[in-house]
């Protein structure tokens, strides 16, 4: 079994211990964090959407830090900020949240675009620059996003250039009767008794098995046939009548990138169109801008795509 494969078995029995369900997440976050890309994840209320981060990163030991996105939430309130210190006649730098491993940006949609933008140079360049200084973030970094759709009251849409900085979108949906009938079983409600769940994970190797299933990831092998195949998956985002603003080169990349990391946790040294196809959905559902015409129809990002994969021919 490969690094990657006995991480997500691992994460599944001790996620499980927490979260009920959400293991097609669970498996795409931990694709995300080999592939050294973020994750939004957007649900309605209530469907554990924090707790489901919460215990990743319980499990993984990683250093962790939770910000609640608020209206009046200002940038430096994330990257940090100069304090005087009068004692020493000088200004000193104070590190925000965003200096950790595993960053939980919680209803990030109901912070303004300016406080939502900060994030982007962390997330892209791996470090922040405030004040003139330029200061590397913690190795591995995530930030894994959450939000309320945004026809919700006090919700912002995100601005384009930062959710194409996302490699996933995950949608979080209501679980299924047997799995609400063993939430009602498995947790009381009370809050000690979360913490206690939450407690009894066993902790993984961390930073160690992330770094060992990275280099079985990028040693997977695409070959030209697969490529070609996704380069017409993304290309065909640009042309179809229902999408104004397609896939960018990035969601290619991104898209390649995750394929292997994919194919790895199956165990497997080479990429298969079907990993390309599985993941294209969440992929690109975030980067798509749909015409008027879509909307008026009523067509969602994801029946678009899922037509999209359907007229590409899979190579054999």
């Amino acid at each position: 079994m490969t690094a990657i494969a006995e991480l997500h078995q691992s994460l599944r029995r001790e996620v499980g211990k927490v979260v009920v369900g959400h293991e097609e997440a669970l498996r795409l976050i931990l694709i995300a964090l080999v592939s050294e890309g973020h994750v939004l994840i957007e649900g309605v209320p209530g469907v554990a959407k924090t707790t489901l981060v919460r215990a990743l990163s319980a499990v993984l030991g990683l250093g962790f830090r939770r910000v609640q996105f608020t209206p009046d939430l200002m940038p430096a309130d994330i990257l940090g900020t100069q304090v005087f210190n009068f004692q020493e006649g000088k200004f000193h730098s104070v590190e925000g949240p965003i200096f950790t491993n595993l960053l939980l940006a919680d209803e990030i949609n109901r912070a303004s675009a300016k406080t939502q933008s900060a994030l982007l140079e962390a997330m892209q360049e791996r470090q922040v620059s405030a004040d003139g200084i330029t200061r590397p973030l913690p190795q591995p970094f995530l930030v894994l996003a959450t939000e309320n759709p945004v026809e919700y009251e006090g919700t912002y849409p995100l601005p384009e250039a930062q959710l194409d900085r996302f490699l996933f979108k995950i949608v979080l949906g209501y679980p299924t009767s047997e799995e609400e009938e063993r939430i009602l079983q498995e947790h009381s409600g009370d809050t000690a008794g979360f913490s206690a769940r939450l407690a009894s994970v066993e902790r993984m190797g961390g930073a160690a098995d992330l770094a060992r299933a990275k280099e079985e990831a990028m040693s997977v092998e695409m070959r030209p046939e697969v490529a070609k195949y996704l380069v017409e998956l993304v290309r065909k985002t640009r042309n179809d009548v229902h999408i104004q603003l397609g896939g960018s080169p990035r969601a290619s990349l991104l898209l390649q990138i995750a394929a292997r990391a994919a194919a790895a946790l199956e165990g497997r040294s080479y990429v298969i169109p079907d990993d390309v196809k599985q993941l294209f959905v969440p992929v690109l559902r975030h980067r798509l801008l749909l015409t008027a015409a879509a909307e008026v129809e009523g067509l969602s990002a994801d029946e678009i795509l899922r037509g999209v994969a359907d007229a590409v021919p899979v190579p054999r």
